[in-house]
């Protein structure tokens, strides 16, 4: 184990450092707990690793030498595609020990935007499980500056206990010493309303996060967290808690099965967990349904997107008496920037979204600085007078600290757009739209390239929704706009409550439509429309992609989307293959040429048509249908590229 450095009194202490000084400390506590995906325990339940702080801090310095003899070191950008879990945790705290710079690109942005991310920022290392290794000699120009690669993972972990074992026989290099302005991590934005955009970490950032989330939220006698999110696990460890991974898989976490996180809490004793809404509200559902009890829990944290009043209600019920519900407003380039707890949020302010204010997020996070400044798409290079708008009145949010990402990765245009420089100080741009009420306390409305643009004014997506969120048969809404900027028709998307049948939507659209008319903000939406189920971003599966269903409303309201002359004629033709492939009994079968076109014809039709299920799955997701998987794969056997390839190229389609 690497003994705690000494470190100069002027001097912060460096997040390997930091983790150094833990394992030295209290070398016997456990700092990891996760699935062991080889064995079972008696009970017939999943069993689960610990490793404690000592044990840790050897395995990091043997996997930081074994780094560094493939020649990543201090500096090194690494693009790093391994799965969220104990491997993961294991491979950071190695990266920061040699001073090495991960490139974290999120998988579900899709495969060709994490490629394009992964190419521009010139990646010059790659560590990844043997399927992204796969990917890389298949799309090499993505990779084109890596000039060392490792392979971890696996089915049983053997690949990673070979690092650290081959770096166990060299020197433990010493916890890099980096500073405050040099670069920790590379991570880059969901992209869910915009070009994802590289964001510079850098160590003083990172300090100040993990210490902005540990002075907002966390007591002494909170000591083991159960982690959904990577992130979330790298700061509990630089805190010196212990981290439960659960048996799930963290990029889908609204897929997750709540039963082994509910058990994982009881089996351990976890009193703090961090989660996105996504994941908390069948979490929450479970526990009620099987009145399961969790009586350590006593802190959860949520992220990615607001925690409605409901939920937070329907946690306190199901938790004890004295646990805190936090709802934790931030950004890749800013985290935390505000939070709000449970109680506050249902003693007076959850009415708010029903009448039409907003989510509020709460009061600004420790160190942080928070205002709101004219609404305005273009560049704002220099803090001007009179560019803050006073209380009460809707704005940009802008937001400076410590915890506050100080620029994007060679990316001059993106800090142009989101950086405003204010003398010392320099003030990010948030992109969405909220206001600051007598009490200091922040109002999300919506995200400002997500507003409606209207004749009469700019309606702002999440202050119009909430009022219509408020019917009792509406799991969800999203307001979206069609027509061009400026002139936009406004058009809200409904997604109905679960049990509710498609034979009550008359009805409950009027019922919406007598809703809205009570409010001046959402009198002038006359259009509502059902849909199946919203498309989510990968990262929260919580942000509405409001950009897709934009185009799936227009279509229902246009048919801009429905396929044209050329279009059907061109599905004419696998149309004519099957038609071909069911005439066999017809043909004459001494005849060579017919022979094989018929059996060309049959590996066409199935085995190709087949093969592209998965990329017209992708399409569809892409277009926001809300299409069935069954009656995609079943239009794509039919009629192929014909159909799928044209739709997502051009928004056109067969109309749901």
């Amino acid at each position: 184990m690497t003994p705690a450095p000494s470190l100069p009194r002027d001097r912060p202490a460096s997040p390997a450092e930091l983790f150094a000084g833990h394992a030295a400390r209290t070398p016997g506590r456990t700092a990891l707990i996760h699935p062991d995906a080889e064995r079972t325990g008696p009970d017939g339940r999943a069993a689960h690793t610990m490793v404690g702080y000592a044990e840790l801090a050897t395995r990091v310095a043997a996997c930081a030498a074994g780094l560094e003899a493939h020649g990543i070191r201090r500096g090194t950008r690494t693009a790093l595609l391994v799965p969220p879990g104990g491997d993961l945790l294991t491979l950071v705290l190695a990266m920061m020990h040699v001073g090495a710079v991960p490139v974290v690109v999120d998988p579900g942005m899709g495969l060709d935007r994490m490629l394009d991310c992964l190419r521009r920022v010139r990646v010059e290392a790659f560590i990844g499980v043997p399927k992204a290794q796969v990917l890389r000699r298949l799309r090499p120009r993505a990779f084109a500056g890596v000039r060392s690669s490792v392979t971890v993972g696996g089915a049983d972990g053997t690949a990673l206990r070979k690092l650290i074992a081959a770096g166990a026989g060299r020197p433990a290099p010493p916890p890099a010493r980096t500073g405050p302005d040099d670069l920790a991590l590379i991570g880059y934005t969901t992209g869910s309303t915009g070009p994802a955009k590289p964001v510079e970490v850098t160590v003083g950032m990172l300090r100040a996060m993990a210490q902005g989330a540990e002075e907002s939220h966390f007591t002494d006698d909170e000591t083991t967290t159960l982690v959904t999110m990577p992130l979330m696990g790298v700061f509990d460890l630089l805190a010196g808690r212990t981290v439960v991974v659960p048996r799930m898989d963290m990029a889908r976490v609204g897929a997750a099965d709540p039963a082994p996180l509910a058990d994982a809490i009881r089996r351990f004793g976890v009193d703090a967990m961090f989660a996105s809404p996504a994941l908390l509200a069948p979490f929450v559902s479970h526990l009620a349904a099987t009145g399961t009890p969790v009586p350590s829990l006593r802190l959860v944290i949520s992220g990615g997107a607001p925690v409605s009043p409901a939920l937070m209600g329907a946690l306190r019920a199901v938790l004890p008496d004295e646990a805190r519900v936090f709802s934790t407003y931030g950004a890749t380039e800013a985290l935390p920037m505000a939070l709000l707890e449970s109680r506050e949020a249902l003693a007076g302010l959850a009415d708010g979204p029903a009448a039409g204010l907003g989510v509020c997020l709460g009061r600004p996070a420790p160190g942080m600085a928070v205002r709101t400044v004219a609404i305005s798409d273009g560049p704002v290079p220099r803090w001007e007078p009179g560019l803050a708008v006073p209380p009460g009145e809707p704005g940009e949010i802008v937001v400076s600290g410590r915890a506050v990402s100080p620029r994007y990765f060679r990316t001059a245009q993106a800090d142009a757009d989101h950086k405003i420089q204010d003398g010392v100080t320099r003030w990010h741009r948030t992109g969405d739209v909220g206001w600051i009420d007598e009490a200091g306390r922040i109002w999300f409305c919506g995200r400002k390239s997500q507003r409606v643009r209207t004749p009469d004014g700019d309606l702002h997506t999440v202050r119009c929704e909430s009022v219509f969120n408020a019917h009792p048969r509406v799991r969800r809404t999203a307001l979206v706009g069609v027509g061009p900027r400026g002139r936009e028709r406004p058009v809200l998307c409904v997604e109905l409550a679960p049990g509710t049948g498609r034979d009550q939507w008359p009805r409950i659209s009027d019922e919406l439509r007598a809703l809205g008319a009570t409010s001046p903000m959402t009198k002038p939406i006359a259009d509502f429309l059902p849909h199946p189920a919203f498309p989510v971003d990968v990262r929260h599966n919580a942000k509405i992609r409001r950009e897709l269903l934009a185009g799936w409303a227009e279509d229902r309201l246009t048919g801009s989307r429905r396929p044209t002359a050329a279009g059907l004629a061109l599905r004419a033709v696998p149309l004519a293959g099957w038609a071909y492939v069911a005439a066999w009994p017809l043909l004459p079968w001494d005849h060579p040429v017919l022979t094989a076109l018929w059996w060309l014809d049959v590996f066409l039709s199935v085995v190709v048509h087949a093969a592209q299920i998965p990329a017209a799955l992708r399409a569809e997701r892409e277009l926001a249908t809300g299409r069935r998987p069954w009656a995609t794969a079943a239009l794509t056997m039919l009629f192929g590229a014909t159909w799928w390839r044209t739709a997502r190229a051009g928004r056109k389609g067969v109309s749901p």
